[in-house]
């Protein structure tokens, strides 16, 4: 059975669905933000896509990046050091306590802006993931469906489950993650992405011999 071509071509414009919320973010080119996405303090790198109903705050994403629906990056984290989690103790106005010039205790939301989120270029977050606040995940990672990241991601590692730990390596031979990294393919034009597709459709160790005579040779 062949497929139809899909006609939700990108560009270099973000493409953003109407039911997303998206707050004081940057979105590069040829991104896709999906339905009932909510996107606060947010960079999105080029050619990178967040699939539908994922929750992201205080978070930089690299290029190529993949997100599945139902994420949650960097959920925000209560004061537990207070007498009360409850976010009265920080937005005193909106329940009344104090007026409402005088509602934002803005050292808490200093505090959650610090303890960012780092995801690398090449990353796959599978569906329903969680990444708690602070957590940096590697070029070329994945995260299985479900899994709880509390702690950072080694580059080309494959971390699954509650809380989340490695599984195996992406690839089998370590060299192969190596040589991946030091290509940096993700800062390729778009015109020599285009030019090496059919080399990106197949075999990593043929991309990577062809790629690396052509750094060679100063391509």
């Amino acid at each position: 059975m062949s497929r139809q071509p899909d006609s939700r071509r990108l560009s270099d414009n973000p493409t953003c669905a109407d039911s997303a919320r998206v707050h004081a973010s940057e979105l590069g080119p040829w991104t896709e933000v999906g339905d009932r996405c909510v996107f606060n303090h947010v960079t999105l790198g080029a050619y990178s896509y967040v699939e539908r109903d994922c929750d992201l705050m205080y978070t930089h994403i690299g290029r190529f990046t993949s997100i599945a629906a139902s994420v949650r990056i960097n959920p925000s984290n209560h004061p537990w050091w207070r007498p009360t989690l409850h976010h009265f103790s920080y937005r005193p106005g909106k329940f009344g306590f104090v007026g409402s010039d005088q509602g934002i205790d803005e050292r808490i939301f200093d505090w959650r802006a610090e303890d960012r989120v780092d995801i690398g270029h090449d990353v796959w977050i599978g569906h329903g993931a969680i990444v708690l606040p602070g957590v940096t995940i590697g070029n070329g990672a994945i995260v299985g469906a479900g899994s709880v990241v509390t702690k950072d991601v080694a580059p080309y590692t494959i971390v699954v489950g509650n809380p989340a730990r490695p599984l195996r390596p992406r690839f089998d031979d370590p060299v192969i993650a190596a040589r991946l990294e030091a290509l940096a393919w993700w800062h390729w034009p778009h015109e020599r992405l285009a030019r090496m597709m059919p080399l990106f459709q197949g075999e990593t160790s043929v991309f990577l011999d062809v790629a690396e005579r052509e750094e060679g040779a100063g391509s």
